[in-house]
């Protein structure tokens, strides 16, 4: 049956619809990569290699007159409808609206959704549909420009504005240069949590998983609108959303030369629309008016309004991951002087749920598991994966495309070059095993005194 003349990412992913496959499924079904259904999901004006073609041809000849039906339908509805229309618009909502329907991850987000808010099965998919329906684009595309445009200290000055309030035993982390000039930062934290020395190797790298209860986070009807409107735009604006497993911190005891405390999993998209919605929700209202956006922060109020619930990770939905400034040693060169380092930074893409388009240390990323709950638990777990894929490109180990197959994808095997080399030099004075640690902070960064805390 003919009812296509050359492939693209759309129409096979229109075919994955018409067929009610996931994507691991889709590409069991064609027998390829899970990586290439997601590619298409991504960039639905991909043209697929001949080869792939003829698999897709093979596989709509092979679908039963009901599937087909189905397909030439989807495909019908995400034509253009003429040479002189409009189409990118048109067909920016055509994927959003497939994606809907067809996109495992948008699902799984939907039923947490339903169940949380209380709502009938499916009364989430209608009301996302809805908002997609309303969105407009450029609006959203204007609002991440106006995001992208708050710094760091505004950001430390709202917050230190919000949480007023004095402690004895916390305050936010402020920077030291020279004699004279000082930053504060956003980062919470308390004299105890510094200068810990700490190597992060197993037996001084100690959180463990526990089978506590997952949070239980009721949503009522302002939170689960906000969290219905997050997933309207994350389709409208293409993000990518991957539901995994994830991290939730439920205690921490640290002290020099041991991080020590316990560890719960969730999923990803609970705390996508749910408490990653503060960063958006804060930075809106620093680009609206930085003098009071510390009273115009609904979200905050509800889910982190003082210290103390920010201290008691174990009532609430503490999930994120590990960070660490990576410096690379250069030698001297006549062409940039005397010997220096080079320190990491990234801009995020636009594209990622999280922190898009600021910037960002590497290595960076949400602390979750691979392949083994216990041992990923490790801080050090995640900071060694992470710069695996992003310093030193290993894809294999980004489970955001499809199921690990690897048991041990961090084998000494399977190390990329430059890992190995690091992991192996622990007499270098910088870097191997022993040198993936917690590092003290300088003597110039401190937390402000107790009269000081705000």
């Amino acid at each position: 049956m003919d009812l296509v003349t050359g492939w693209t990412g759309r129409t096979a992913c229109a075919l994955q619809a018409a067929l009610r496959m996931s994507n691991e499924t889709f590409a069991e079904h064609l027998g390829i990569a899970v990586r290439t259904v997601s590619g298409w999901h991504k960039k639905p004006t991909l043209v697929p290699k001949s080869e792939m073609q003829q698999l897709l041809d093979t596989a709509l000849e092979q679908a039963s007159p009901p599937v087909q039906a189905r397909f030439a339908q989807l495909i019908d509805d995400t034509a253009d409808a003429g040479p002189d229309d409009p189409s990118a618009d048109d067909q920016a909502a055509a994927d959003a609206e497939l994606r809907l329907s067809t996109d495992p991850n948008i699902g799984a987000a939907l039923e947490w959704l339903d169940e949380h808010a209380g709502w009938e099965p499916g009364t989430s998919r209608r009301d996302v549909a809805s908002r997609l329906a309303r969105l407009d684009v450029r609006e959203l595309q204007g609002r991440a420009s106006r995001r992208a445009r708050v710094d760091q200290r505004s950001v430390a000055q709202v917050l230190g504005k919000y949480y007023g309030e004095r402690t004895a035993s916390h305050g936010r982390y402020a920077a030291r240069f020279g004699s004279d000039t000082e930053a504060e930062t956003s980062i919470l934290t308390s004299a105890d949590w510094l200068d810990l020395e700490c190597p992060l190797i197993a037996s001084r790298d100690r959180l463990t998983v526990t089978s506590a209860a997952d949070a239980d986070m009721p949503l009522d009807d302002d939170a689960a609108g906000r969290a219905a409107q997050r997933l309207a735009e994350t389709l409208a604006m293409g993000t990518r959303l991957v539901d995994m497993p994830l991290y939730r911190l439920l205690g921490v005891d640290v002290s020099p030369g041991s991080i020590r405390g316990s560890v719960g999993v969730t999923r990803f998209v609970e705390y996508a629309v749910t408490m990653d919605l503060l960063e958006g929700e804060l930075i809106d209202a620093i680009a609206a008016d930085v003098g009071s956006a510390h009273e115009a922060l609904p979200l905050r109020d509800k889910y982190l309004p003082d210290i103390a619930s920010v201290v008691d990770v174990s009532s609430r939905l503490c999930a994120g991951g590990p960070l660490a400034l990576c410096a690379i040693a250069r030698p001297a060169s006549p062409f940039r002087g005397e010997a220096d380092y080079v320190l990491l930074v990234q801009e995020r893409s636009g594209n990622v749920l999280n922190a898009a388009r600021r910037l960002a240390v590497i290595p960076k990323g949400f602390h979750q598991p691979l392949t083994d709950l216990r041992a990923d638990a490790q801080v050090g777990a995640t900071l060694r994966r992470e710069m695996e894929e992003e310093l030193f490109g290993r894809d294999d180990i980004d489970n955001t495309f499809g199921d690990q197959r690897t048991a041990d994808p961090m084998h000494p095997s399977r190390l990329s070059e430059p890992m190995r080399w690091l992991m192996e030099n622990s007499e270098c004075p910088a870097h191997g095993m022993h040198r993936f640690r917690v590092e003290p902070a300088q003597r110039q960064l401190r937390v402000p005194q107790p009269d000081r805390h705000r």
